[in-house]
């Protein structure tokens, strides 16, 4: 699936010494690690800049009742852009502005309510549905009307099955197409560009590691395996995985297989992992249909935060 760039420009740029208050706007403004220069909102966090399109304060007007037409700024915005459509845009996306680079962190946010002084006006806000909020990745100066491209950010994910007799031919592999359709069906209607891809290999030492090795260097977000966790002698997904992430996330699993394990005490032998890598977050699963789909099922409920955790976006 191809991820298009957009072009778009800034239509208004605007500060604030205070929070929740109307920004003022200014012809240029510098941005550095901590966010914009002068700004209340700059710091070690994740929404050092906000964003808002003209559009979506047009079509606030619009449906305002009173008649008013909302200036740029007046939503406590930094950056008023055109021609970029805010509803496509998804966490870990881009925005370049020259050499200015931005990562998107957050869409949406909490409104203030009585903090907020377009709140206290209308009663209602643009910013909680379709402000976006980022972090700067390369710092500069923009200045008003300057040229803005948008490059979307693919979250991949890559399933990896193991299986002498699959990766032979002699059985059409199941559980990885399982894990797949269960992360389609979860990602449908969210805020992230799925791209999948998915290998049949075989329990294999050297394969596994070579494959993980092709992952880190593809930039896969996530990796699921399905296969080899169990206590035989060709069960190698754990140890190779434990040994390329060293860094394991117990919880998950362990949740799981209690959880599965008062009814199939079976289920306590599995030695499935979850571990990460520097941003790539790593789920060893067993090899079954039934377990791939009640494991993915489970990991589900706190993939996203997961996400944004190991981006240093989630607290």
């Amino acid at each position: 699936m191809a991820f298009d760039t957009a072009n778009g420009k800034v239509i208004s740029l605007n500060i604030s010494e205070e929070k929740g208050v109307i920004k003022t706007p200014r012809d240029t403004i510098e941005l550095n690690e901590l966010g914009i220069i002068d700004d209340a909102h700059r710091g070690r966090w994740h929404r050092q800049i906000s964003l808002l399109a003209q559009e979506d304060i047009d079509g606030f007007s619009e449906k305002d009742a009173s008649g008013r037409k909302f200036l740029p700024g007046e939503f406590a915005e930094n950056i008023t852009t055109q021609g970029i459509d805010f509803k496509e845009i998804s966490i870990l996306d881009r925005i370049k502005f020259g050499e200015v680079e931005l990562e998107i962190s957050q869409i949406g946010k909490m409104c203030h309510g009585d903090g907020c002084a377009i709140y206290v006006e209308v009663g209602k806000c643009v910013m909680p549905k379709s402000g976006i909020f980022a972090r700067v990745i390369k710092g500069g100066t923009i200045s008003k009307d300057s040229e803005l491209v948008y490059h979307p950010r693919p979250l991949k994910i890559k399933v990896i099955t193991l299986s002498d007799r699959a990766s032979a031919g002699e059985y059409q592999d199941q559980s990885g197409p399982a894990i797949t359709q269960k992360l389609v069906n979860f990602f449908s209607g969210k805020r992230w560009h799925t791209e999948f891809s998915s290998v049949i290999i075989s329990d294999d030492k050297a394969q596994l590691k070579n494959e993980l090795e092709k992952c880190e260097s593809d930039n896969i977000d996530i990796i699921f395996t399905t296969g080899g966790t169990g206590i035989g002698p060709r069960d190698i997904t754990p140890d190779v995985i434990l040994d390329f992430a060293a860094n394991e996330i117990p919880g998950i699993m362990d949740y799981i297989r209690m959880k599965y394990g008062e009814k199939i005490p079976s289920a306590l032998l599995s030695r499935s992992v979850a571990a990460f890598k520097g941003t790539t977050l790593i789920f060893a699963l067993p090899g079954s249909v039934k377990a791939v789909k009640e494991y993915t099922e489970e990991i589900t409920r706190v993939l996203e935060h997961t996400l944004l955790m190991v981006h240093g976006l989630g607290h």
